[in-house]
């Protein structure tokens, strides 16, 4: 017998054995993965894992998308707003401490939709004589001799898609003060109210609360006696204006 005859006969030593008793070397690797269960190779937490990571998800987006909703709406984003304009027109000075009536300036606010901005020579019918030669109003005076429009940045603005017509709303006893606040004690003009479509409907699902004696529209420092008197008078001007809770959607997406 050779030194190898083992060798060329069986293999190599064991693996014989090994062959006939789990198939060979996969039987062996099968018998190990049998003895070694996957909780033994990841711990058990791991099993969760993915049910944990889709509910931490559903907890920031919900989280995401209330704050946008609540500080990207017109409360936050709008109120507040005071652009620098053109000409320093204070509203104190003019409204409140001279008592010039809104209407002086925003003539047609009663038969328009719109609140007009004054032409520049409403403002020199009293400046040619006031403060005629002011720096602060040379904007106004090269706008009159020019016929150019002064600038004016918009404060208050809606959207395009909403329609809001402010004869309608004057008219029924709606107050400048029920949706610019108190403009007659503003140097710089600021929107004081969301004007958001909230805002809105708490009015039109509530118009008694909001309706002022048709004397009272423009008086912006107005009181009334009571919130219960106001309540009971501007119930009774609702029934005789006929003034309805309008909640559609068509009544102010047209």
């Amino acid at each position: 017998m050779s030194p190898g005859g083992n060798w060329a006969r069986g293999g190599a030593p064991g693996n014989a054995e090994a062959a006939a008793a789990g198939g060979g070397l996969d039987g062996v690797a099968g018998r190990v993965a049998e003895r070694t269960p996957m909780s033994d190779i990841f711990p058990q937490w791991t099993n969760r894992l993915p049910v944990k990571v889709l509910a931490g998800l559903a907890v920031v987006s919900t989280a995401a998308t209330a704050g946008v909703w609540y500080y990207f709406s017109p409360e936050y984003t709008r109120v507040g707003y005071a652009p620098l304009q053109p000409v320093a027109f204070s509203h104190n000075v003019h409204a409140e401490q001279l008592g010039l009536d809104c209407r002086y300036c925003h003539a047609g606010v009663e038969q328009s939709w719109y609140s007009p901005v004054p032409a520049s020579s409403v403002c020199l019918n009293c400046h040619v004589q006031v403060l005629k030669d002011d720096p602060r109003l040379a904007p106004a005076r090269e706008s009159v001799a020019t016929g150019a429009p002064i600038p004016w940045v918009q404060v208050h603005k809606l959207p395009d898609y909403v329609h809001f017509n402010h004869a309608v709303h004057v008219r029924r006893g709606v107050s400048c003060f029920s949706c610019h606040g108190p403009v007659h004690q503003m140097d710089e003009v600021r929107e004081a109210k969301s004007l958001s479509m909230t805002f809105c409907l708490d009015c039109h699902r509530r118009p008694e609360a909001h309706l002022r004696p048709p004397a009272e529209v423009f008086h912006l420092n107005w009181q009334p006696a009571s919130p219960d008197r106001q309540l009971a008078e501007g119930r009774q001007r609702a029934r005789e204006w006929k003034v309805r809770r309008l909640e559609y959607c068509s009544t102010c997406h047209r």
